[in-house]
């Protein structure tokens, strides 16, 4: 593990700030949010530094998306959800405050009037192959 003593996760993982923690195994800790969407939003993380998605080691993989199916089911049955979101944000523009990566469980409710506001768009002719073709390029 690689802390990073101004990282409020990496603190949690050492136990110099505390927190609810919900789960934990070797590479991965789930938590309680301090400013929650609603009461039980959880994050996980992974328990080495890692500022983004793209650099969170392969290793912790599986334990982050095993947390997240254990915490998202004990939420659901708990808390009687209607749903839940699962979500990442991955540098300033997407919303990422903490960086050190983490996923998100946010319970939620028929009413609880939370909307996710999008400005879908519609590929043109030919545009979808030309951004398919780009992308495949990068994909190792």
């Amino acid at each position: 593990m690689n802390p990073n003593s101004d990282c409020i996760f990496c603190n949690i993982i050492s136990h110099k700030t505390s927190a609810e923690i919900l789960y934990e195994d070797n590479l991965v800790l789930a938590v309680l949010d301090i400013n929650p969407i609603h009461y039980g939003h959880a994050l996980i993380f992974p328990k080495c530094h890692c500022k983004d998605f793209l650099e969170v080691p392969e290793e912790s993989f599986h334990s982050l998306l095993q947390a997240a199916q254990k915490i998202s089911k004990a939420l659901v049955q708990s808390l009687k959800l209607a749903g839940y979101n699962l979500f990442s944000n991955n540098g300033t523009s997407a919303g990422q405050s903490v960086f050190h990566f983490h996923l998100h469980v946010t319970p939620r409710y028929n009413d609880d009037n939370i909307r996710f506001v999008l400005k879908l768009k519609q590929y043109n002719d030919g545009d979808m192959k030309r951004y398919g073709d780009l992308i495949r390029q990068f994909i190792q």
